[in-house]
C-alpha cells in the first residue's frame, strides 16, 4: 500500500492539473466555439464544457499519451486559474501601493493607473511561468480509472479519476 503523504497529495494535483490542461487544449482545438474549464485535485479533475462524453473520453487518453511523449507544453494554458489568480494579486498590490502616501487624489489616481497597468502587463507571462510549479507534465505512472459523467444544472459535466 502506498503512503499518502503532503508531497504526494501535491504530486498528484499537479500532475492532474497538468493533464486537465492538456485535455482542454484538445477538446478547444476540436471545438473552437465550446467554453471548457476544468478543476483539479489529488484524485483527477472535473471538465465543464458542452462537449460528447466520447470526445472527453478520446482527449483524456490522448492528452496522457502525449505527455507521456514529451509534449509537456500541453501541460501551460493561457486561461489557467493561475494565470488569474497573479492577474489579481499583482493588480491588488498595484493598487495599493499606488494609494500610498500623502499626495493629491490626481497624483494617487494617476500612480495607481500606471502600476496596474504594469501589472496586468506582467500577469500573463509571469502566471504562465508560474504554472511550471502548479502543473507537473511527468505523468507516466498515471492511469485512468474511470470517466464520469456528472452533469450539472444543463451542461455536460465530467469527472475523470485516477488510479
Amino acid at each position: 500500500m502506498r503512503s499518502i503523504t503532503l508531497s504526494s497529495i501535491v504530486r498528484r494535483t499537479r500532475q492532474h492539473h497538468a493533464i486537465e490542461h492538456a485535455t482542454i487544449h484538445l477538446l478547444t482545438a476540436r471545438n473552437p466555439s465550446v467554453a471548457i474549464a476544468g478543476l483539479s485535485d489529488p484524485w483527477g479533475f472535473t471538465l465543464y464544457g458542452n462537449v460528447p462524453e466520447e470526445d472527453v473520453r478520446r482527449a483524456v487518453g490522448e492528452a496522457l499519451l502525449r505527455l507521456q511523449a514529451g509534449e509537456g507544453r500541453l501541460a501551460i494554458h493561457p486561461n489557467c486559474g493561475t494565470n488569474l489568480t497573479t492577474t489579481l494579486l499583482l493588480a491588488t498590490a498595484a493598487a495599493l501601493l499606488g494609494t500610498l502616501g500623502k499626495r493629491s487624489l490626481l497624483d494617487k489616481l494617476t500612480s495607481t493607473l500606471i502600476l496596474i497597468g504594469g501589472a496586468l502587463f506582467a500577469a500573463q507571462p509571469l502566471g504562465l511561468r508560474l504554472q511550471q510549479y502548479t502543473t507537473l507534465a511527468e505523468v507516466s505512472d498515471c492511469w485512468v480509472a474511470r470517466i464520469e459523467s456528472v452533469g450539472q444544472a444543463g451542461r455536460s459535466t465530467y469527472r475523470v479519476l485516477f488510479e
